[in-house]
Parts: C-alpha cells; sequence; structure tokens
C-alpha cells in the first residue's frame, strides 16, 4: 500500500520537530543503567560548594561535580536554530532532564512546524527513542490510525536513510549531548582559554556567580589541564561528536548559584549552518527524573513509516 501524502506531510512535520528539539535534547547512547530512570545523587560525591572570591577554575570545577553528581533536574529553555540548518526556529521546552541516562518529559512550544499546526506537544525520550504526543486537535492526529504517540527511534532511523544529508542530522543529535547536558556545559567552559569571573548577579531573583568564557574547536582539541574533570574516554567522545556536528565553537554564559549548581546556561553554538542560541534555567537539582514510556498499543512508529516511504520510492 502507498504511503498517502498526508502521512508523508505528517512523518515531515514530526522529523523537523524532532530535529530542532533534538538540538537541545538529543540523545546520548550508552546511559549507564540503561533505563529510563536517573539515579539519584550519592551524596558522597557532593563537593564544598564553592568558595566566594575563589578562582573560577575552582568554583567551576566544584560546580561541575555536584551537576554531575546529581544527574537530573527540571529545565525550561529557550532554543532557536537558524532556518539554514533545515529545522530552524525557535521552540520553548518545560519538563524534567536527566542526563545519565539521558532521559526527558518536556512539554514544547513554538516553532511553525511544531506539531504540524499545535501550538505545544510533549515529547518523551528514553534509551535513545524519541514520542511525541499528538494533541487530540492537530491535524497530524487524523494520519496516526487513532494512535495518541508518534514513536521515532533516532539511532535506527538514522542508520536506515539512504538520505545522507538526513542521516547526518539524526546521528548528528548525538553529538549534541555535550550541548544539553549542564555538566559538560560547565566541563566545555573548564576548556576555556579565556574563562573569566564577572561578579555576582541576580537569576529569577537568586543570588548567583556569572563565569563567562568562548571555546573554538581547535582550543577544544588543544585543552589539557582544565578540562580534566572528563576522563580521556569521555573527553575523546565529546571532541568526536563536536567535530562530526560541524561545530565550530562555543560562546558560554554561566551562572551558579551559592549551593554550587548552575541555574542559568546560555550558550551560543557556530555551526556550519549559522548560529544555534540556548538559554537554559534549571531547578530541584537532583529530582530522580523518572520517565513513563507510552504503551505499544498507543503508539504510531514513525520509522516503520519511514521504511514504507522508502520501499514506495518517496523517499526519508
Amino acid at each position: 500500500m502507498r504511503v498517502s501524502a498526508y502521512r508523508r506531510k505528517t512523518i515531515g512535520a514530526a522529523l523537523a520537530a524532532v530535529l530542532l528539539v533534538g538540538g537541545a535534547t538529543a540523545c546520548e547512547n550508552g546511559g549507564k543503567d540503561g533505563g529510563g530512570k536517573a539515579a539519584a545523587p550519592e551524596a558522597s560525591a557532593q563537593p564544598e560548594r564553592p568558595v566566594a572570591g575563589g578562582s573560577a577554575t575552582e568554583a567551576l570545577t566544584a560546580a561541575y561535580k555536584k551537576t554531575s553528581a546529581a544527574k537530573s533536574a527540571k529545565i525550561r529553555m529557550t532554543m532557536s536554530m537558524p532556518a539554514s540548518a533545515g529545522a530552524g526556529g525557535t521552540v520553548e521546552m518545560t519538563g524534567t532532564q536527566g542526563w545519565d541516562p539521558q532521559v526527558m518529559d518536556i512539554t514544547v512550544k513554538g516553532a511553525p512546524t511544531l506539531g504540524a499546526g499545535s501550538e505545544s506537544m510533549r515529547m518523551i525520550m528514553a534509551n535513545n527513542v524519541m514520542f511525541m504526543e499528538v494533541p487530540k486537535d492537530s491535524p497530524m492526529a487524523d494520519g496516526l490510525d487513532g494512535k495518541r504517540w508518534m514513536k521515532l527511534d533516532i539511532t535506527a532511523a538514522a542508520q536506515a536513510s539512504g538520505d545522507a544529508e538526513a542521516m547526518k542530522k539524526l546521528s548528528g543529535m548525538n553529538a549534541m549531548d555535550g550541548n544539553q547536558d549542564p555538566a559538560k556545559q560547565l566541563a566545555l567552559l573548564l576548556s576555556s582559554p579565556n574563562v573569566k569571573h564577572l561578579g555576582a548577579e541576580k537569576v529569577a531573583g537568586t543570588d548567583a556567580e556569572h563565569y563567562k568564557g568562548t571555546l573554538s574547536f581547535e582550543e577544544m582539541l588543544a585543552a589539557n589541564e582544565p578540562s580534566k574533570v572528563l576522563s580521556e574516554a569521555e573527553r575523546a567522545a565529546l571532541v568526536e561528536a563536536t567535530k562530526k556536528a560541524g561545530i565550530k565553537g562555543y560562546d558560554m554564559d554561566v551562572w551558579v548559584n551559592k549551593d554550587g549548581y548552575p541555574v542559568r546556561m546560555k550558550v551560543a553554538i557556530g555551526t556550519p549552518q549559522g548560529t544555534m542560541n540556548m538559554d537554559a534555567h534549571y531547578s530541584d537539582y537532583g529530582s530522580a527524573a523518572t520517565v513513563a514510556t507510552p504503551p505499544e498499543n498507543e503508539t504510531f512508529d514513525l520509522f516503520a513509516m519511514l521504511k514504507e516511504l522508502g520501499k514506495t520510492g518517496a523517499g526519508a
């Protein structure tokens, strides 16, 4: 049976949403427990809070350790991508995010393609699989056989795609892991040769210390001691992922509260298509992120439909 033009449009809109949101909520392969729950932080892993007036490196290293140990937080983020990226636009995301393992449960608003006419969409991710809930009032609902959720195995779709550019974009989402994991954000900032402390500021009424730095890809390759918060394997993986994604460099601002956690991160990422901007606010660190994925009988498999599109010559 040939896939209808309407379903092709539905799938196209869904893929655009995945690619756009993927810049900030991309998947990380090899989560440590392989499940949909981020482990709670261990008390022994919590370092002392950074001392006011201490060096930027000391404060950010302590913040990295606390953030890495927390493994999850609530997030409120605005992200924009250039139109030349193929999934351009601006989205707002609120919800819960875990980074060890990589999971999320967020509501996304914005971007013309998102939800094919709907104002918002709930997105859940676990084990490198993205689930998108289709609102009842969305025109997409008519093409999904009455199912409530669209499901896409990102890795499988990337590997099976016959379109080199589509494969690059989908597989490149894994490369964006370091751009949405707040701990790795701090590791990147620690690798900057020009990181500086700009002083105390208020963030949403909270006292915080403001740090800033830039990092080119060449400087990332040359970084040594400041980046040792990552293991050699982690650093090599991050460098390789950055290279694969074609990222040219980062311009980062981080605000760390009195407890030693980043409460705001603002990052401009240079890509071949233009600059991607992210402005994220974090809270409630360490509240374990539990993500329940939808039952199979309520999901419409986009990957299966992509394969059918390929068989009919429609392309992915």
